[in-house]
């Protein structure tokens, strides 16, 4: 049967605990461990586990049986007090007791149906004692389906002891703490025990036992000042009964308690509720305000794009993309006599090694080459450092300080990654840099033109000087003003050429300026993917654990 066929069919009375709630609360309680579990220390999340673990493991056991413990201090009863509940002499009483180390137990009505449940438990099969039989006819009717047990001394001088005590109580479905007029009082008890299940009130009865060795008014003003401590204890509404194990009249309230807690079956849920609710206080402490995913401004990732972009080296290839620009504007642009000399010097641009991805006949996806950008330096890497330690700062700040650890983890996680995916960035991010302006075309054709013209006035020049050298008559040479046409097309064909390229210089510096600014908003942006996916992107999915875990620890704590 499933956790949620439990919880539905289990019976109701009094106040009882609602089933789909609780079934709601402790599925909440398992995705919060889930979410939490990668990024918190273990040691914050034990008693949370431990809930989850004894929920799973109480509620496929019999619902049918109610486990109640005797727990107290060396000298309080406890077992003179099983024994008159039971009715018979089961747990030693006296000297011996406190060296067993051993919990007891009585089961009213068939042993086998309730044996799994002490398997789970851990009592001993030498331990375990049947007290229904057939001469008590309906007598112990009102109790079938109690197992009670008698708990070792929480006070013990064995070690041993305490720890066992410490586990049946995190196992069993209700408390009853058994206190002496002496020892009512203890610092041990209430600091370390009754204060520790302040949210257990309603699986919690507390028993002034030896009661009959006080007066009237003893009782009741030591009741009086249990209550006052028990308050203290967060242990509010608890009941406070006065027994005596030698007196059977004064037992008449506790087993009527026992009686109305068998007969309700609601023990263990209220028990597992409770547990909810110390665990939902507990976890509180490690969630704080709503965090969203985007906690990391946009000042923050800047910074870190400051600081990946200098390690990546994009002032150079933007400096490179400029001076790239120039270069190649010479070259389209400049005095055709001077552009052979322009293209024998290396391309800025090229010597970075930037361009397409290279085929490989290995296999079929395309290879992004190495730039020969040099690697980043000490100084670069401790920018680099302390920016990613700001994103996980800046994303620290509004959670609780266990969650700062797992964000510093997160952020830091793919470091080793940076510097070649900051170098493929580099090398895929297209610079604009082979875009030839139309402009360039143009005057490359205007420079081309006036120099065929200063060929051609050299050449007109020059068949002229072999005419008259040869004796031969010279045709007349057409004249503009008194400078003759010849000469015109030499001289202001090479004049106009420079002053061309002169006039144009400024343009080609403003076009490298731009080319930089705009390679370096390009760059800029890779590189900004490359933080938020190797740096921020952990960080928001910690902040997105965050957000699910609170919510569903709100859904711990409200139900």
């Amino acid at each position: 049967m499933s956790l949620v066929d439990k919880l539905r069919d289990a019976p109701s009375g009094g106040d009882p605990v609602d089933a789909e709630g609780l079934t709601r609360r402790l599925e909440a309680l398992s995705r919060f461990l889930r979410l939490v579990d990668p990024y918190l220390p273990d040691s914050e999340l034990v008693t949370a586990h431990t809930i989850v673990e004894r929920a799973s493991g109480r509620l496929t056991l019999s619902l049918d049986h109610t486990v109640v413990a005797l727990a107290g201090s060396t000298g309080s009863g406890k077992s003179s007090l099983f024994n008159a509940l039971a009715r018979f002499k089961l747990s030693p009483v006296g000297v011996r007791r406190p060296t067993t180390g051993t919990a007891h137990a009585v089961v009213w009505g068939p042993l086998e149906p309730a044996s799994r449940l002490l398997d789970w438990i851990g009592v001993l099969p030498r331990q375990r004692f049947v007290r229904e039989s057939a001469l008590d006819g309906d007598d112990e009717a009102s109790l079938r389906g109690l197992v009670l047990l008698d708990l070792p001394d929480f006070d013990s001088v064995e070690r041993a002891h305490q720890l066992e005590v410490d586990r049946l109580l995190g196992l069993v479905d209700q408390i009853v703490w058994v206190v002496d007029p002496q020892k009512y009082g203890d610092r041990i008890l209430h600091r370390a025990y009754l204060s520790q299940f302040a949210t257990h009130a309603g699986v919690t009865i507390v028993v002034l036992n030896q009661a009959d060795r006080l007066s009237t008014a003893d009782t009741d003003a030591v009741l009086t000042d249990l209550r006052r401590l028990l308050d203290e204890d967060g242990l509010t509404g608890a009941p406070v009964l006065a027994t005596s194990a030698k007196q059977p009249g004064m037992l008449t309230e506790l087993r009527e308690a026992l009686e109305s807690t068998v007969a309700e079956r609601q023990a263990a849920l209220r028990r597992l509720a409770a547990d909810l609710d110390a665990a939902g206080e507990e976890l509180a402490e490690m969630i704080g305000p709503p965090a969203a995913e985007d906690e990391v401004d946009r000042a923050t990732v800047r910074q870190l794009t400051d600081a990946l972009a200098a390690s990546a080296g994009v002032p150079a290839v933007a400096d490179a993309t400029a001076a790239a620009y120039r270069h190649r504007a010479a070259a389209a642009t400049g005095w055709p006599l001077v552009r052979g000399l322009r293209r024998l010097r290396p391309d800025p641009l090229r010597k970075l090694h930037l361009g397409e991805p290279v085929k490989t006949d290995a296999v079929s996806t395309d290879v992004v080459p190495r730039t020969s950008l040099p690697a980043a330096d000490a100084a670069q890497k401790s920018a680099v450092g302390l920016s990613v330690r700001a994103v996980a700062a800046r994303a620290a700040a509004p959670l609780p300080e266990v969650w700062a650890p797992a964000l510093t983890t997160a952020a830091r996680s793919k470091a080793a990654d940076l510097p070649d995916a900051l170098d493929r960035a580099i090398a895929k991010t297209d610079l604009g840099a082979d875009r030839k302006p139309v402009w360039w075309r143009v005057v490359g054709i205007l420079q081309w033109l006036l120099l065929a013209a200063a060929v051609a006035g050299l050449g007109w020049l020059v068949a002229g000087y072999a005419l008259r050298a040869l004796g031969l008559p010279d045709p007349a040479t057409p004249k503009i003003g008194s400078v003759p046409l010849p000469t015109l097309l030499l001289l202001g064909g090479l004049f106009l050429g420079l002053l061309l390229w002169l006039l144009l210089k400024p343009l080609v510096e403003a076009g490298g300026r731009r080319a930089r600014r705009r390679a370096e908003q390009r760059l800029r942006a890779s590189v900004t993917e490359v933080g938020r996916g190797l740096v921020v992107a952990p960080v928001r999915e910690v902040l997105n654990a965050y957000a699910q875990a609170r919510e569903a620890l709100g859904v711990v704590r409200t139900e």
